[in-house]
């Protein structure tokens, strides 16, 4: 019988038994790589990525049943961002590069694992944090000064936590569909008893156990597509099940769902089906789907409503007699002392976050209103099938489009028995 891991002791990624003291030991890939540097020769494919996988499986701590990981994506917002918000208050010309940067640096970083359909917890850390840290400065810098009264710091948090208890009911379950089926094996695939919902008429196509036809598995489902005209359906392979109208792949966690809304999404493959999924959201590491998509807007406006009041109360303070707006781009006594400095920088470093979660949330609004999904944006562009409408913000492809009212009546109602409606009727 193999001997518990102590403390310090852990299961690598290769399966090997290891110790936190040797952390710094067996580091071929870091000693070739750092060998073909020093001589101007190039690295092999995937060196870096091994590298970094090597230091993220080897950030452990100590705990009572063996090491445990941390990830390593959760540290750099913790500091780095107090890091370049002090370095940002000493001198008006740092802050100018330094608020410049980080949107930038952000920017690449999620193109980065967006391109590489990498799974992060950086953005839901760095959105936390700042958050957090935010609110710390408020109350530490802003409040003694004794123009914001109790009852403004009273709203203030009251409009915080609600953002969190949204941010919490986003992060829940999105409204996936279990498939019974193993990837691992499949010819022996499993298909669901259950009705498939979505498609593109409003019927329902059942998913029962499949037999094998020419060497190929064939279930009930897909018979039944093919003898129903006028309903499109693909089979998908991936999920052994007839696809329904508005469905695909996630393309970065690669959960199969109905209806794709958003712009990015935190996950692995798992065999699950998702109904209207909002391809999640990098902000909270999780897809957004039919169950969690209200609680997702309420959070971008609860967030949109508590920073907008946060900057205003900071610039009425240190910027006295000035407008919320004349004071964020002309405060002359902002940097007459370091407490007034880093409450400016702060209010900058929110109205640059703020105006990005806004851009998102306008974007989720217009896509609603025109019962829109990014997917279907995304292929009627390819297709040349949609229009671009208001500049470009939105793709209007015609296809589900029922009408403000009643595109706006149907996302009020998600949540609701999935017998009440069709795909075609949810955003």
């Amino acid at each position: 019988m193999e001997e518990p891991l102590c403390c310090c002791e852990y299961v690598d990624r290769r399966g090997e038994r290891n110790h936190l003291a040797a952390c710094c030991c067996d580091c071929e890939e870091l000693d070739e790589s750092c060998d073909r540097w020093l001589t101007c020769r190039s690295l092999p494919p995937g060196a870096l990525e091994r590298i970094a996988d090597t230091v993220a499986d080897r950030c452990r701590v100590p705990w009572f049943a063996g090491a445990v990981k941390i990830n390593v994506s959760l540290v750099p917002p913790m500091v780095l961002l107090p890091v370049f918000l002090h370095i940002a208050a000493l001198h008006f010309l740092l802050g100018l590069v330094v608020l410049t940067s980080l949107p930038a640096v952000v920017l690449w970083y999620y193109y980065l694992t967006h391109r590489r359909k990498e799974r992060t917890l950086f953005f839901l850390s760095l959105g936390l944090f700042s958050l957090g840290y935010m609110y710390y400065v408020f109350l530490q810098e802003v409040v003694p000064r004794g123009h914001v009264g109790y009852s403004q710091v009273v709203l203030l948090t009251c409009g915080l936590i609600l953002m969190l208890v949204a941010l919490s009911r986003a992060k829940k379950d999105p409204g996936y569909l279990p498939i019974s089926t193993s990837v691992d094996k499949p010819s022996q695939q499993a298909f669901p008893s259950k009705s498939v919902r979505g498609s593109s008429n409003g019927l329902h196509g059942a998913a029962a156990g499949g037999h094998s036809v020419n060497g190929e598995t064939k279930g009930y489902s897909r018979v039944l597509a093919e003898e129903r005209e006028g309903v499109k359906m693909d089979w998908c392979v991936k999920c052994q099940l007839v696809r329904p109208a508005r469905a695909g792949h996630c393309r970065l966690c690669g959960r199969p769902y109905e209806m794709g809304l958003l712009f990015m999404c935190g996950g692995n493959l798992k065999l699950s089906s998702l109904q209207y999924c909002n391809q999640g959201a990098a902000g909270i590491n999780s897809c957004v789907g039919e169950q969690n998509h209200q609680a997702f807007i309420l959070a971008l406006f609860f967030f949109m409503l508590t920073s907008l009041y946060g900057i205003m109360l900071t610039l009425d303070t240190i910027c006295r007699g000035r407008t919320p707006f004349t004071a964020l781009f002309y405060c002359p006594g902002a940097y007459s002392d370091y407490s007034s400095a880093l409450s400016f920088t702060c209010v900058w470093y929110c109205a640059i976050v703020t105006a990005g979660m806004g851009y998102i949330l306008l974007i989720q609004l217009l896509n609603i209103s025109y019962n829109v999904t990014e997917r279907e944006a995304r292929l009627a562009l390819r297709d040349n099938a949609g229009r671009r409408l208001l500049g470009g913000l939105v793709i209007d492809t015609g296809q589900y489009n029922r009408g403000f009212l009643c595109n706006w009546g149907h996302f009020l109602s998600l949540g609701s028995p999935p017998q009440q409606r069709s795909a075609e009727d949810i955003v």
